[in-house]
């Protein structure tokens, strides 16, 4: 890889994976729902600030936005006002690493909406393992495991939630002639709207204005919602989607460092083999199956009497579930220019940027 790929891929992890630190400093001023209400109103204008400057548009039908607004829910408002709310009593190094889990919840919403017809046996493996690190994390056993019951609770709850939002944005909104860019900033936007109905019921807590929360609610609004999901773009397109996925494990790394230099949070030895088994298990649930053998040169592949070519009856490709970066779901191709349609892949990663956490 060339420097500015790697320049790219560690600034786009320490961004990342910086993300749960800046919510539990923001958390010493703020409610989550205060906090998590500023962030999507900062990084929506940012994303769709560049959109417009662009020449792009945001969809204007009807069920478009009605898909939105659900993803929007799923990605962006219930998840991260659940990991605020979470990391009040719990560590922001173990939010992270359970929300390194999400590709389980991916690929279980996947086979529920119909994307996925079948499940190999890695992608098996992947979710046993999974589910079995996220145990370890969160130790019920273990009265002196990290976080209270309550913030795991929150924290597992909310990578469900953003782990489906991926299936769903896969089978609702990718592919639709939408430019990815403005289908992130319209998502954001619904899921600020979202955020200010719930205000009046969730929001009316006193802030307590600090520095450090104030900066920090500023950072994870505009660096790491609005210029990150950019910065994604970048990477998959002139990096492609191999190395742009690697930011999944990569920020988990920078997260608990973070969480131990920074805040002094302690890390047992449940957490840490945990996150080993969550990480090899996205590693697991994104292994693609190994394509055909390509026949000899000269020679032409005859199909048995009376086969056909045709797929099997509702078989269809398997999609990769989505990290919580969403770098896996590009395809290299770029942004479609002048407002044209993106391709279903790049969308999606777009889209998912957003919603990262």
């Amino acid at each position: 890889m060339s420097k500015a790929t790697y320049t790219r891929l560690a600034a786009l992890s320490l961004i990342w994976g910086s993300v749960f630190l800046w919510i539990k400093i923001a958390g010493y001023g703020f409610s989550p729902v205060q906090m998590v209400l500023i962030r999507l109103a900062l990084g929506a204008v940012v994303i769709l600030a560049i959109g417009y400057a662009k020449g792009l548009r945001l969809p204007r039908e009807a069920a478009t936005w009605g898909h939105l607004t659900v993803a929007a829910l799923l990605g962006n408002a219930v998840p991260w006002t659940l990991y605020a709310e979470g990391e009040i009593a719990g560590s922001s190094s173990v939010a992270a690493v359970v929300n390194g889990s999400a590709p389980i919840w991916t690929l279980a919403a996947a086979l529920l909406l119909g994307q996925e017809k079948k499940v190999s046996g890695f992608k098996a493996g992947g979710v046993l393992l999974g589910l079995g690190g996220t145990a370890l994390i969160a130790s019920p056993w273990n009265s002196t495991s990290a976080g209270t019951g309550w913030s795991i609770l929150c924290f597992v709850l909310g990578s469900i939630s953003f782990g489906a939002s991926f299936a769903y944005m896969g089978k609702y909104l990718v592919g639709r002639g939408i430019p990815p860019l403005m289908l992130a900033g319209g998502q954001l936007g619904a899921a600020t709207v979202l955020l200010l109905v719930a205000f009046p019921f969730l929001g009316l807590q006193a802030v307590t204005w600090r520095t450090d929360s104030v900066i920090s609610v500023l950072v994870l609004g505009v660096v790491c919602t609005g210029f990150a999901a950019l910065l994604n773009f970048e990477l998959i397109i002139k990096d492609g989607p191999t190395v742009a996925s690697t930011v999944t494990y990569l920020m988990t790394a920078v997260a608990v460092v973070l969480g131990a230099v920074v805040l002094s949070e302690p890390l047992g030895w449940t957490v840490w083999l945990g996150a080993v088994a969550v990480l090899a298990a996205t590693g697991l649930l994104r292994r693609k199956p190994r394509p055909a053998a390509e026949p000899a040169a000269g020679a032409t592949a005859e199909p048995a009497a009376g086969a056909t070519a045709e797929p099997a009856a509702g078989a269809t490709p398997e999609p990769t579930p989505g990290p919580a970066s969403g770098a896996e779901r590009g395809d290299g191709s770029g942004p479609a220019s002048g407002g044209g349609s993106a391709s279903k892949s790049g969308a999606a990663s777009v889209s998912s940027a957003a919603a990262a956490e």
